[in-house]
């Protein structure tokens, strides 16, 4: 089954259309139709064409009411398959909406600026990439989470470390020292008493190239969020230490959305529409992993669907808290985040909480 084919044939109902009023007319059109599909030549070619033809047409003009909208995610990360399923699913459709996926490669920074500046209404990403730079005052707002899951910390059987603990005095290699990996591990390490900044060294290394550093005894573990990290775990044959599903974590999500803020301010139904539809489409990739594997494949053509299909199995897309659980889980990274120094101690996190946060949906 295509599971991009989400459209019921349009030809099926030609039959059951309401018949004119006109006795003579409506024979005409009966006998018409029936000698269209009667016609083997063209049932099986022109007949179906023309009918789907009409139906593109209608489609089209749809389209035309659908309210323009422009998404920026990272086409590269499968914790983000529920915007491709949103799409190719039609869930924005089904809300009235017509997005353009953007894949966004630069900083966090320029992407938060470029929803903030109305470059992009919004745009799905990490809560601990996206919390420090909206505490810098971004006008966007975050009004769901996704999912939780896709950060996980690797080591070779051969290191014998076993657990968090066994980091203190090691080196583990990451792919950028703000990476949400990197901070989230930072957190769960000092929360067991080991200091991130002074007993554990952090190295860095472009993503694809961390099974190698750790092949090479460079680092003694590795960090990193799905697909790379799933990937070098399962060729290397490598040991799971942690993820970001352990202990308190087992229930928070990881993946946010976030909204322009004058979008939500002079149009909120337009906003919660689009919170809706990826909520949506999060629950179907839920329950749906192998077909929202399939559908994400488009956009990384050289990934295996079935690791894909694992990789979705293991994330918490069931998971997807808005409201004031949302708010308290963002509450909650921020205080993890100042543990590690990576927000400002006098930030109150409740406060700060509610600045960045809109329940669009209330």
């Amino acid at each position: 089954m295509n599971p991009f084919d989400t459209e019921n044939d349009p030809g099926q109902n030609l039959l059951d259309k309401p018949a004119p009023v006109d006795t003579g007319r409506r024979i005409w059109m009966r006998n018409a139709a029936w000698s269209v599909l009667g016609s083997t030549a063209l049932a099986g070619g022109a007949a179906v064409g023309l009918l789907k033809s009409n139906a593109h047409a209608q489609d089209t003009a749809g389209a035309a009411t659908l309210k323009k909208l422009t998404l920026s995610w990272n086409a590269g990360a499968i914790c983000t398959a529920p915007v491709a399923v949103a799409l190719h699913r039609n869930f924005f459709k089904q809300r009235g909406l017509d997005v353009e996926l953007v894949n966004f490669a630069g900083s966090t920074d320029q992407l938060l600026e470029a929803i903030a500046t109305g470059k992009s209404d919004a745009g799905v990403g990490m809560a601990l990439r996206w919390l420090k730079p909206l505490e810098q005052g971004f006008d966007v707002k975050l009004t769901a989470g996704i999912h939780g899951g896709c950060m996980r910390l690797l080591a070779t059987r051969a290191s014998g470390i076993v657990d968090l603990q066994g980091l203190r005095g090691k080196i583990v290699g990451v792919s950028d020292m703000a990476s949400p990996a990197k901070n989230f591990f930072a957190i769960t390490l000092k929360k067991l008493g080991v200091d991130p900044d002074t007993e554990v060294q952090w190295r860095q290394y472009p993503a694809n190239l961390l099974g190698e550093a750790l092949n090479k005894k460079e680092v003694h573990a590795i960090a990193d969020g799905d697909p790379t990290i799933w990937n070098l775990r399962e060729s290397g044959h490598l040991i799971e230490v942690s993820n970001n599903l352990c202990g308190e974590y087992e229930h928070r999500a990881c993946c946010v959305l976030g909204v322009r803020g004058s979008l939500i301010r002079k149009d909120r139904p337009t906003a919660q529409a689009l919170t809706q539809a990826l909520l949506d489409s999060t629950e179907w990739t839920a329950n749906n992993p192998a077909e929202a594997a399939a559908i994400f494949s488009v956009y990384a053509p050289q990934a295996d669907v079935g690791q894909l299909t694992a990789m979705l199995k293991s994330h918490t897309d069931h998971h997807h808290p808005v409201g004031d659980a949302f708010k308290q889980e963002i509450a909650l990274y921020a205080d993890d985040l100042k543990a590690v120094g990576v927000i400002n101690q006098s930030v109150d996190s409740g406060k700060f909480a509610d600045r960045v946060f809109s329940n669009v949906l209330a």
